[in-house]
């Protein structure tokens, strides 16, 4: 067994679960009822409060918070988690804020990027391999899908949804739900096209790339509302996960969709 690697000048509970060969620097800072998996390093000045749950083989930069306390009035104290899953990094000055009873933990998924002085608020939910640009901004129970992407400088709103393999530009306001596949940006924020170059990065075929495009067409170019458009996908797209997924989350999405350009 590797025991972990603690410097004297760091302050970690005698009830914290640390794994092996963690390593945590100088200054760190690690509060009771807190598990950090294998290989993690949790770098000077970090701050690891009490509901945090951290994975193996990530680093927590200086000036991060894991597991602070909510920044939601009608938080009461109750147990909750901060959960990040393995192979994550969380750059400088990232807070990633604990659940409350409305769901009790926020979760971030595996092979995640934070940048730095990102914001992660209570009871998020994102996926894998999601990316945070540097001072992004994510309101309280937001959901993020797997490999999206959001640039510098993103706002968004609480209770949003934002679906897979989605691109947004930086400095951009997200009120309402980002379906799969798309780029979205400009200001007011609109549909901008399809996500080609991250598909082609995920290895999609030219034939799922097409179909995709296909229903954005009818969806962001016909003219039709949202009910006829989705009808018209049905009929005229090629039956396929791809055009099922986009299908699914627009007719379930509360909020509405991003609007497009002809809106």
């Amino acid at each position: 067994m590797s025991y972990p690697n603690i410097s004297p000048l760091a302050s970690v509970h005698p009830e914290a679960k640390l794994g092996e060969r963690v390593i945590v620097e100088p200054f760190a800072f690690i509060e009771h009822n807190v598990e950090i998996g294998d290989d993690t390093i949790i770098r000077s000045g970090a701050v690891i409060r009490s509901g945090a749950r951290i994975g193996r083989r990530c680093e927590i930069h200086s000036g991060a918070i894991i597991s602070g306390i909510p920044q939601d009035l009608k938080f009461a104290g109750e147990e909750s988690l901060a959960i990040i899953g393995d192979d994550c990094q969380i750059r400088e000055c990232v807070t990633v804020n604990r659940g409350t009873a409305s769901r009790g933990k926020t979760v971030i998924g595996n092979h995640c990027l934070l940048m730095a002085y990102a914001h992660i608020a209570h009871d998020c939910v994102l996926g894998d391999h999601i990316i945070i640009g540097n001072s992004s901004q994510i309101a309280g129970e937001v959901e993020i899908d797997d490999h999206a992407i959001l640039s510098a400088s993103v706002l968004v709103h609480q209770f949003s949804k934002i679906s897979q393999h989605v691109m947004i530009q930086g400095g951009s306001r997200i009120s309402k739900d980002i379906p799969p596949y798309v780029l979205v940006g400009r200001d007011p924020i609109t549909y901008c096209g399809i996500n080609i170059v991250g598909l082609r990065r995920r290895a999609f075929t030219n034939e799922q790339i097409y179909r995709i495009n296909e229903a954005y067409r009818i969806i962001y170019q016909r003219g039709l509302n949202t009910t006829n458009a989705l009808v018209a996908v049905e009929r005229e797209v090629e039956e396929s996960p791809e055009r099922d997924f986009i299908i699914d989350f627009v007719r379930s999405s509360e909020r509405g969709i991003v609007r497009g350009n002809m809106d």
